[in-house]
């Protein structure tokens, strides 16, 4: 379908964002996470031929940098559901505010969360009961990448926020593809010390990641100058109304505490997963970084039903978020078990990738088995949750799944997981549990349209 070509006033044409296609949306959003967690997997077969100390140890503080991104993410998903709004109803100079005031946020909440990091990051790792070795290697990558990277990580992700709301998802995608690439880089000069320099390790592998972020930042801030129709303005920031933070906030708070309370119960359950020693811990990051795959497409369906959503709420067509989201739905389902499939169809030679210790292999195989459960259940999670922030109903999905995370995840990884002694079979199951339990609510939730009469005012 194509777009209505309206014109405004200053010459520059309006775009239809309702009528964008969805698919036009997804791949871009898809490549982007597909890259990023291609990557991530490319720094842990790095690091495991570096030391499986250090996969331990950064494995063991990326609940804390997923936490430092869902603070940041208060305003990013904040702006992106609010953007989208607006912007399906044509609200130019509301929206042109909350670009304003999320410059603003995002800086005072950097700040906070750097200085939080320089000075705590000892304590928050004295809670793990682990070897020493391996709590270097978490500290020296927590200080470098969640405290100096901080303001970086924040303007990385605001900017490429703002570039897909106003439905640039390529030039986004384009970026991280770019950052990534660089990152890779660093990390084979840390590693390998190629030409003769030094191998630095750790630090090295923590600061070619804030390189990384640096130049996504730049990179980013020169396509939003070239887009006419973004309204980014950095001037007149006083004049910001006290109402575009608030609506921010009100949005983004709640939206983002669920995924808070998520990587909360991730920090939880990686404290109980330590306990079964450092095999256990390698086997859940390396099923971790595989399974990544799969959610994948599920999740850029989630995104771009979520800017979808907001768009036809705005534009007042919510009956038509209503029908589509159960065709997104089966989509991103099917697609989850499918590649679930293939991954368990071909886990072996994956597996041999990371590690070529049996036990480690043994545990990770079986736990690849066992991750049907889990991304059943995720594939709902992620699109129909999405469904409901973009229309503007956030409170439902924070308050139950905070009930379920911890009243079924948590609870039930420490009773199957560590009391009854079934380890991490045990703990998967329990994560699988919730996923699922949590996605049937969430449909029942959409199904009931209560969200329709949760539009942004």
């Amino acid at each position: 379908m194509k777009t209505k070509p309206l014109v405004e006033p200053n010459g520059i044409k309006k775009i239809n964002r309702a009528a964008l296609p969805m698919v036009a949306l997804v791949i871009p959003i898809a490549f982007e996470n597909f890259f990023r967690i291609l990557v991530s997997s490319v720094d842990t077969v790095m690091l495991s031929g570096y030391s499986q100390q250090a996969v331990a140890g950064i494995g063991l503080v990326s609940q804390y940098i997923f936490l430092i991104t869902i603070l940041f993410n208060v305003i990013c998903i904040g702006t992106t559901i609010v953007l989208a709004q607006y912007l399906g109803a044509e609200r130019t100079q509301e929206s042109a505010y909350v670009t304003q005031g999320s410059v603003i946020m995002i800086t005072a909440v950097a700040i906070f969360i750097s200085t939080m990091v320089f000075v705590f990051s000892k304590k928050l790792l004295g809670f793990y009961n682990v070897e020493e070795e391996l709590r270097v290697y978490a500290s020296q990558y927590l200080f470098i990448f969640g405290g100096i990277g901080a303001f970086f990580i924040a303007f990385n992700m605001l900017q490429a926020t703002i570039l897909r709301a106003y439905g640039y998802t390529k030039d986004a995608m384009y970026i991280t593809m770019t950052a990534n690439v660089i990152n890779v880089i660093g990390n084979a000069i840390s590693l390998y010390g190629p030409f003769g320099l030094p191998v630095l390790g750790v630090p090295g592998v923590a600061a070619s990641s804030v390189i990384s972020q640096f130049a996504a930042c730049i990179l980013l801030a020169i396509r939003i100058n070239k887009k006419p129709d973004v309204k980014f303005p950095l001037r007149g920031w006083k004049n910001i109304p006290s109402s575009i933070y608030k609506t921010i906030l009100k949005i983004g708070v709640p939206t983002a505490g669920e995924n808070m309370s998520y990587n909360v119960s991730q920090i939880v359950i990686m404290a109980m997963v330590s306990t079964l020693g450092t095999f256990a811990m390698s086997s859940m990051i390396y099923t971790q970084t595989i399974a990544r795959f799969v959610f994948i497409l599920p999740m850029s369906i989630g995104a771009a039903v979520q800017l979808k959503t907001g768009y036809w709420v705005g534009s007042k067509q919510p009956e038509i978020a209503y029908k589509k989201l159960y065709k997104y739905q089966i989509i991103g389902t099917f697609i989850s078990m499918t590649l679930m499939v293939i991954l368990n169809l071909f886990k072996s030679p994956l597996i041999g990738v990371f590690t070529k210790n049996p036990e480690i292999s043994t545990i990770t195989f079986t736990l690849l088995l066992f991750s049907f459960y889990i991304e059943f259940g995720r594939s709902i999670n992620l699109v129909t949750i999405s469904a409901l922030k973009g229309a503007g109903d956030v409170r439902f999905p924070v308050f139950f799944g905070i009930f379920s995370m911890w009243c079924i995840m948590v609870l039930g990884s420490y009773v199957f997981g560590i009391h009854l002694g079934f380890g991490l079979i045990g703990i998967w199951l329990s994560i699988g549990t919730d996923e699922t339990f949590r996605g049937f609510a969430m449909l029942l939730r959409w199904r009931s349209k209560k969200w329709m009469t949760k539009a942004i005012k």
